[in-house]
């Protein structure tokens, strides 16, 4: 489902001057400054109302009312808590196995997901990883910290350079306070999106950090902060969130690093077997001896 933030982007070359400015407004503060009375929100960008009604019915609404429910309906879905996704869900499950449903909802998030992927940001993204020139720092949410984690594990046996950004609250200034300009910092941040993230995001981005977003379809408060953003569908009949179309553009993006500079990868790879072979950190298969000669 298109937000009312994507409709605006779709649509910004074809406002006037004025609808611009109110569209600017609108996206400055997004969904909060679009929920206010229409004479506030005229007022607040400087506009007159016709120009809000102009505006909303150019972008497809039937008014201002039908602008505003939209608006709200997106808030709710964003600041949903597990109990009520559940609910939600429940309310209209069909008869089918929840396996069944589950892997139905999975399927169509790749489909969508990826049919709205935007090519150039996803090698733009991979092109900035791929620079060994260039640290990287991740950090997630409370749950997110997780995919974070992962494209961590991953990316270090890649390349040199990889921080994972504690979650501990407390300690994310320290890790920006070593980040400079051209940096890479990689995000996680899905609904219930957290403050203490779009600080953090906040203050990399006026320290010119490169910051690579993964988010919902609703976006989090750090899309204004981010040179990439990737808008990833999560809904899945449960009271929690999917992390599946995530995870794929992780390893999607795994994959495209670690061939970008595959002769240095595989010789940093093949470093680690070493010094994996020198702890026994893996179990290895049991070698059977040669029988020898039966004696007659």
């Amino acid at each position: 489902m298109k937000t009312v933030s994507d409709i605006i982007g779709a649509s910004y070359d074809t406002l006037t001057r004025a609808e611009r400015q109110l569209a600017e407004t609108l996206l400055d503060n997004y969904p909060v400054s679009g929920l206010v009375s229409i004479t506030a929100l005229a007022e607040n960008a400087r506009v007159s109302t016709p120009t809000v009604v102009r505006m909303v019915q150019k972008l497809g609404f039937s008014g201002f009312p039908d602008f505003q429910s939209r608006l709200h309906q997106e808030l709710e879905e964003t600041i949903s808590n597990p109990i009520s996704k559940h609910d939600r869900w429940a309310a209209d499950a069909p008869g089918t196995h929840i396996l069944n449903r589950f892997a139905d909802a999975v399927v169509a998030n790749m489909r969508d997901s990826l049919a709205h992927m935007s090519i150039p940001d996803f090698d733009r993204a991979a092109s900035e990883l791929s620079n060994r020139k260039k640290p990287v720092y991740l950090a997630g949410g409370r749950i997110t910290h997780a995919l974070a984690d992962y494209f961590f594990t991953h990316l270090q046996v890649i390349r040199s350079g990889v921080t994972l950004i504690s979650t501990n609250r407390s300690t994310w200034p320290q890790y920006v306070l070593n980040m400079r300009p051209g940096n890479i910092l990689v995000l996680f941040d899905i609904r219930r999106y957290e403050q203490e993230m779009e600080t953090m995001a906040k203050i990399a981005a006026e320290r010119g950090i490169f910051i690579i977003l993964f988010t919902d379809t609703w976006g989090s408060p750090i899309v204004k902060h981010a040179k990439v953003v990737f808008r990833l569908n999560i809904e899945v009949p449960s009271a929690w969130d999917s992390s599946v179309m995530t995870l794929v553009l992780v390893e999607a993006l795994i994959e495209a690093v670690q061939s970008a500079n595959w002769d240095s990868t595989r010789e940093r790879m093949s470093d680690l077997e070493e010094l994996f072979d020198t702890t026994s950190l893996f179990r290895r298969p049991i070698r059977r001896e040669k029988r020898g000669k039966q004696q007659t």
